[in-house]
């Protein structure tokens, strides 16, 4: 059974701006490297959507934590699931993986030296020329979204002076993506691109309706790669290349 906890984002997998954010996704990954026929790892897998759409055309191997959400993950494409965290990648031979993905995970593994060691770990089972594909906050676009879609002025005051934001699963800890080429072995940041910067803005009351999908799909992808735009988007997307 789903905790109690997790039941509004089980909900969210239906709401547009949700499934604009892994559309999002899976198009500017697409973009950096072939995602059909490669051996996928997807760290974090959540509730398995990214697993899940992968496993369509590629060989896929998720691992999450939490057992309530991979009880109510999203299965109609075959792929392999595993419960664990750090440890279960050990269990993988090096340069084993295409393309790895490691969705809004790190802000959550930050005590001791664990956000380091799931990255070292990470480009080690990463092949060399493959992807390492990170979804991480950005810290900018988290207090814009604060203040003027949510109208959470306080908090905003509170990460502006340091402090940290939290949600279900743990406290929010951010890091610079410089960082994860230090932590991982033979890494380089390819991309740095926006996941979500004027859909993050707007109010919960927006008419959403049937060609509203598209036409953000569109514009968030028209400047992704455009500053100011990525300075202000609520998620960045990191894409490294294993060299």
């Amino acid at each position: 059974m789903i905790s109690q906890e997790l039941q509004h984002y089980k909900k969210m997998r239906n709401d547009p701006t949700w499934i604009l954010l892994y559309k999002i996704k899976w198009a500017q990954l697409a973009e950096t490297i072939e995602i059909e026929n490669q051996k996928i790892l997807d760290f974090g897998s959540g509730f398995g959507t990214s697993a899940n759409y992968l496993a369509k055309h590629n060989e896929v191997v998720a691992i999450e934590p939490r057992a309530d959400m991979i009880e109510a993950r999203e299965r109609e494409n075959n792929y392999t699931q595993i419960q664990g965290k750090l440890e279960k990648l050990k269990d993988f031979a090096a340069n084993t993986y295409d393309i790895i993905i490691c969705h809004n995970v790190l802000e959550f593994a930050s005590e001791g030296n664990e956000r380091a060691e799931i990255v070292k770990e990470l480009s080690r089972i990463l092949k060399t020329g493959g992807i390492l594909s990170i979804i991480k906050n950005n810290e900018a676009g988290r207090i814009m979204s604060m203040v003027v879609s949510l109208n959470k002025i306080d908090e905003a005051m509170g990460l502006l002076a340091g402090g940290h934001n939290a949600n279900v699963f743990g406290k929010i800890v951010l890091y610079d993506p410089v960082d994860l080429t230090k932590w991982g072995d033979n890494l380089k940041i390819e991309k740095l691109l926006s996941a979500r910067t004027f859909y993050g803005l707007q109010g919960q009351e927006i008419n959403r309706g049937s060609d509203w999908i598209d036409k953000m799909f569109n514009i968030e992808m028209t400047v992704a790669d455009i500053e100011p735009y990525k300075s202000i988007s609520l998620f960045h997307h990191v894409l490294l290349r294993k060299l």
